[in-house]
C-alpha cells in the first residue's frame, strides 16, 4: 500500500507543479493581458496650470496605457523620477490630430515627456515597484503655480 500511496502523492505533486507553472506563465504573458486605460490632461483650454486628475493610481504587474493630452496653447512636461524608476516602459505612441492614427512609436526608458499644444500620446507601461511619488511636475514655473501631482503604485 505504501508504494501505491507514494505513486499517488508523486502524481499529485507533479500535477500541481504543472498547473502552477502554466498559471504563472499565463499571468506573466503581457501579450495576453488587456491593458488598463488611464487619462491625464496637462492644463486645459482655459489655460489653468494643473494636471487633471492630479492623483494617478496604478497597479503593479498591470499593463497600462496612460493617455496624456495637452489641450492648451502651451507645451507642458509630464515627469516623475520616482514613477520613471518604478515602471517598465513598453512604448510611447505619438498620435495624429484625430487621436486614432499613430504617427510614431518610441521604445526604451522614459524619464520626462514634453507634449506640445493640442497633442496626445499614449504611454504603454507595466508598474514593477510600489510607491507613492509626489514629484509629478512640469517646469519649475508651472510647479510653483500649482501644476503638480501624485502618482500611487500599489
Amino acid at each position: 500500500m505504501n508504494a501505491v500511496r507514494q505513486a499517488f502523492l508523486k502524481s499529485l505533486l507533479l500535477c500541481g507543479l504543472a498547473m502552477s507553472n502554466s498559471l504563472l506563465h499565463a499571468a506573466g504573458d503581457l501579450t495576453q493581458q488587456e491593458p488598463k486605460r488611464v487619462s491625464v490632461e496637462l492644463s486645459n483650454s482655459a489655460g489653468e496650470k494643473k494636471f487633471s486628475p492630479d492623483k494617478l493610481n496604478f497597479e503593479t504587474g498591470t499593463l497600462t496605457i496612460l493617455t496624456i493630452q495637452n489641450n492648451s496653447e502651451k507645451s507642458y512636461y509630464f515627469g516623475s523620477n520616482g514613477f520613471a524608476d518604478s515602471v517598465y516602459t513598453r512604448k510611447l505612441v505619438v498620435l495624429a490630430a484625430d487621436k486614432k492614427q499613430p504617427l510614431a512609436e518610441i521604445y526604451g526608458p522614459v524619464r520626462r515627456i514634453e507634449l506640445y499644444p493640442g497633442q496626445t500620446l499614449e504611454w504603454w507601461f507595466v508598474p514593477v515597484r510600489t510607491g507613492t511619488f509626489d514629484d509629478l511636475m512640469s517646469r519649475k514655473s508651472e510647479t510653483a503655480a500649482g501644476m503638480k501631482g501624485v502618482i500611487d503604485i500599489q
